[in-house]
Order: structure tokens, then C-alpha cells, then sequence
């Protein structure tokens, strides 16, 4: 079997099929063959698996995903690489490629359809422009159905995900991905491995989805609506910047801080996940006593 990892055959199969890489969807085809077998590895699939392959592009990643997979279901949004994946997965009967925009896929209908209910292993070359809305829509509205995820994106995404309290890169994004997953850093990969080449370095990283939430809180909407709001500017203390955009006072936000032993004065990128569970839990508690 021809793997299409390699800047030769790419070229060859986008000439062949008159196809030209379009901005709009930040199409870069992976061209280095070690890069994406490490990512099947890191994947941890098995003949057990179904794979959600988001954005297969020409299947360089495809072809090897069926091989060590039960069942692939690749979702592409792009039509005019449709029968450029007819060809390149011909000779495997163990995918089926979807034509729709990931976004808009019921991910427990598509689990139900192709892997009896069972949550699926997502492995994906995410395309930059719209690499955050596809994470969280899956942790968010499909974790029930999601297992884990393999993904390669922008190195400076990946950073803000792995970020530690009190860093520049810390904020919503970090504590939403830590509240529904544990995070690994699998590699950093140049913008050399890539067809068109991108501006910037990518990193794969593996999110396993918890099936139990790290932390316990008594209103999850609440808490993301802190979380956002103490970050929506973050120069400010919690106190101005909860209180700005929320209906928590600024005498109310102060209570909570004290009784769960933070100075007055402290800002949002210095409180880990556990931190902001408590308080948003201390919050709710003084609304429901009318404190």
C-alpha cells in the first residue's frame, strides 16, 4: 500500500485531481510519514476502535488509521476532496468518508450509526482558523460520546491548553479543556512537515475525556460564566471584572474570596480550576441565601 506522506505523491495526487488547497477551510496536508504514524501510536488505537477522523484531506492519515482501526468514520467538509478520497481509501472497506462540516454533525447519532453507541477515539489534523469551536463543541456538547482526542494544532493553542496559573497563556480555554479532560503533550511539529506550508509550529496533543469531572460544582453553567467573565479582562481584579459583567456584586465577590481564603485583590489568572469551583459554588450559595 502507497502512503501519501511525503511531498512527492501529495503533489501528484492534488495535480492529478486539479485540486488547489483553500484558505478558507486552513487546509495543510501533513507530507512527513513519521509524524503521522506517531500520531496513530500516541492515538492508542486498536482493531477495537472506531475513529473520528476530523478533516482527512487527501487520507495520508486515513489510510494508516484504517489499518490499525475497526471502523473509521472521517468527516470532510470540503466536496472537491470527496473523490480524491474515493481513490486514496479504495482499498479499504473499513471507512466511510462523511461530507458535512464537523460542527454541524449530532456526534451521538454518528456513534449510534457506526460504533453501536460507544464513544469514539477523535484523531485530526485540525485546521487552525476554527481549531477552539471544534474542541470545545466536542467537549461540551459530545463528551458522552468521545473517549479521546488526538489532535495536531497551532503550537500557540496548544500552549494556552497546557498553561499553569499565574502564565500569560493561562485563561478560559485552559481551565475549560482541564474541567473535561486530562491533557498530554505528545510532540511539537514543524511547519516544514506541512503542504502548503503554514506560518507557524504545530503540537499534537491527547486530551482523555473524563468520564468523572476533576473537580465537583454545584452549577456548571455558573462556573464557566465566572470563568469567562474573570478573564474578559484580564489587567483587572476578580472583583471589577466578575462584577462588570455578571449580576454578583462587588461586596458579594468579596465575601466569597474571603471565605475560601483569597485577598481581595486577586486576579483570575492566578486561581487554578479547583479554586474557581469553590467560588463559583460560594457565589451560588450567597444567591440562594440572598446574602
Amino acid at each position: 500500500m502507497k502512503y501519501l506522506a511525503n511531498p512527492t505523491e501529495t503533489k501528484e495526487v492534488l495535480r492529478r485531481f486539479g485540486f488547489d488547497t483553500k484558505k478558507k477551510y486552513g487546509q495543510n496536508f501533513l507530507i512527513d510519514e513519521n509524524t503521522v504514524r506517531k500520531i496513530v501510536e500516541k492515538s492508542g488505537v486498536t482493531k477495537e476502535d472506531c475513529v473520528l477522523e476530523i478533516g482527512p484531506g487527501i487520507g495520508t492519515m486515513t489510510q494508516i488509521l484504517c489499518e490499525n482501526a475497526k471502523k473509521v468514520v472521517a468527516v470532510e467538509i470540503d466536496t472537491g476532496l470527496i473523490p480524491v478520497l474515493e481513490e486514496t481509501l479504495s482499498g479499504f472497506e473499513n471507512v466511510t468518508v462523511i461530507n458535512k462540516d464537523i460542527l454541524k454533525c449530532d456526534i451521538g447519532e454518528l456513534a449510534k450509526e457506526y460504533n453501536e453507541g460507544r464513544p469514539f477515539k477523535v484523531v485530526a489534523n485540525l485546521p487552525y482558523y476554527i481549531t477552539t469551536p471544534i474542541i470545545m463543541g466536542l467537549l461540551e456538547e459530545a463528551s458522552d460520546h468521545i473517549e479521546s482526542l488526538t489532535i495536531m494544532i497551532q503550537k500557540e493553542v496548544a500552549d494556552r491548553i497546557n498553561a499553569e496559573p499565574g502564565t500569560k497563556d493561562y485563561g478560559a480555554l485552559t481551565l475549560a479543556v482541564n474541567y473535561y479532560s486530562e491533557i498530554k503533550k505528545v510532540a511539537d511539529v514543524s511547519a516544514s512537515c506541512f503542504m502548503p506550508r503554514p506560518n507557524v509550529d504545530s503540537t499534537v496533543i491527547s486530551l482523555l475525556v473524563y468520564m468523572e469531572k476533576p473537580v465537583k460544582v454545584n452549577d456548571e453553567k455558573g462556573l464557566f460564566k465566572l470563568i469567562k467573565a474573570a478573564f474578559a479582562q484580564r489587567r483587572k481584579t476578580m472583583i471589577n471584572s466578575v462584577s462588570a459583567v455578571t449580576d454578583h456584586s462587588k461586596e458579594e465577590i468579596k465575601s466569597a474570596l474571603e471565605l475560601i481564603g483569597k485577598p481581595e485583590n486577586i486576579r483570575g489568572e492566578t486561581l487554578s480550576l479547583q479554586e474557581f469551583a469553590a467560588l463559583s459554588d460560594m457565589l451560588s450559595v450567597q444567591k440562594n441565601n440572598g446574602m
